[in-house]
């Protein structure tokens, strides 16, 4: 995550939807005093700072207690979603690869409920409709919405982020539709019910 006092803006990181990749573009672009958490595996040049009583995957709103109201609802406030069945498939892959050398199948990742499920990372707690970021970033457009928002706040964008950090856990390029069969599909839409109905995901 990144609070970054030089150009304003609150930066929520979810899982598998490129947030890696862009702290770190935004960590070269970040002030001194700007707050920037470490990543791991670590990926030059990323430079965090500042990142006392922050972590990585901190939720918003836990992010607003830590640095108030004021600064909270001053700064732009994104995150990053991704079509869920897409990101199961990436998540399965860097779990397993990361995590357990490979040793798991689908069927099991998916059997043990392990889903990185992230809108309570920004959604108020208990109001799950409730947005607390200004804007949700659609993965499946990155490039062109991050320069949409990049243009809002001032930051130098090339149109790309010039990094896909820990894209090489995920060797199986296929569609999810070609990798699902009609049961997986099912429990992960399950899994997936709230952003499903927020951003009208289809499969």
């Amino acid at each position: 995550m990144i609070v970054s006092h030089k150009y304003r803006f609150i930066f929520i990181k979810t899982r598998k939807t490129a947030g890696t990749s862009l702290e770190v573009f935004l960590s070269s672009q970040c002030g001194p005093d700007d707050i920037v958490t470490p990543i791991e595996p670590h990926v030059e040049p990323h430079q965090a700072r500042n990142h006392e009583g922050f972590f990585n995957h901190m939720q918003g709103h836990a992010i607003r207690t830590a640095i108030g109201d004021d600064c909270w609802h001053s700064y732009f406030r994104f995150c990053v979603e991704r079509n869920p069945w897409d990101k199961t498939l990436s998540y399965f892959h860097f779990v397993n690869n990361y995590r357990l050398d490979g040793t798991s199948t689908l069927d099991e990742h998916l059997n043990s409920a392990d889903f990185c499920v992230d809108h309570p990372a920004y959604t108020e707690p208990g109001e799950p409709d409730r947005l607390l970021v200004d804007r949700v970033l659609h993965y499946e457009n990155l490039d062109s919405e991050l320069g949409d928002v990049f243009s809002h706040l001032g930051i130098p964008y090339p149109g790309s982020l010039g990094v896909q950090a820990k894209s090489e856990f995920r060797t199986d390029r296929r569609s999810y539709r070609e990798v699902l069969d009609s049961e997986q599909a099912a429990l992960i839409g399950a899994a997936f019910q709230q952003e499903i109905k927020m951003f009208n995901y289809r499969y």
